[in-house]
């Protein structure tokens, strides 16, 4: 079993958690309620920008090309889920350059921030994998069910070419990195920060930027 097969194996109880979160399947189901999903995509859109930087950092410390490369490539990836973010809110009217981070985006964001720029690069792959693992796995789970408004977003995540994106990384994390606890716990950090995200966003009050809509 590789590594990333091996982390994941580990850590599929967080991941049937969020499977199950009422976030997830009230997308899953479009009941969702709007200003829910608004307050989602402002904080998630402020998480991607995070997300990227700690890409740039992965290409910043790269020790050989392939490395970097890889890195290069999945910061391709996360521009064009940005661009998803744009465009909801172009149609839904959400500043996205007036977002204030909730408490669940900083604990993320700082958690991946820090690793990318202290961590070594096997610990950096380690917890960026399971927000593209979850993600490809939340979207192939809810495809043949999903139904209403949220559809474009399980249909981003059940593409065949966001799949191919997680297991660039996965592979990435498989040639850098080694089994050790550092490297278990920043996965299983960031699966636990990945299910705080989505409990946050259940729940309209921890969107402060939102609150008065």
């Amino acid at each position: 079993m590789t590594l990333s097969a091996d982390l994941w194996a580990e850590n599929t109880d967080l991941a049937a958690a969020a499977l199950t979160s009422p976030f997830v399947t009230g997308i899953a189901d479009g009941t969702l309620p709007r200003d829910r999903f608004a307050g989602y995509v402002a904080q998630d859109a402020f998480f991607l920008e995070a997300f990227a930087r700690a890409y740039a950092l992965g290409v910043a410390h790269s020790r050989d090309r392939a490395t970097l490369e890889a890195f290069a490539d999945l910061l391709a990836g996360v521009r064009e889920e940005l661009r998803l973010h744009d465009g909801y809110a172009a149609r839904w009217g959400i500043d996205l350059a007036a977002v204030s981070p909730a408490p669940a985006t900083l604990a993320y964001t700082e958690f991946l921030l820090a690793t990318a720029a202290l961590g070594d690069v096997g610990e950096v792959a380690a917890a960026m994998t399971p927000c593209m693992r979850l993600y490809a796995h939340l979207g192939r789970a809810l495809a043949p069910r999903a139904t209403g408004p949220y559809r474009e977003w399980v249909d981003t995540y059940a593409d065949p070419g966001f799949e191919e994106l997680a297991a660039t990384l996965e592979a990435l994390l498989d040639r850098v990195a080694a089994g050790t606890p550092a490297v278990r716990r920043a996965y299983r950090r960031a699966m636990e920060l990945e299910l705080g995200f989505f409990a946050a966003a259940w729940n309209p009050a921890a969107w402060s930027t939102f609150a008065d809509q």
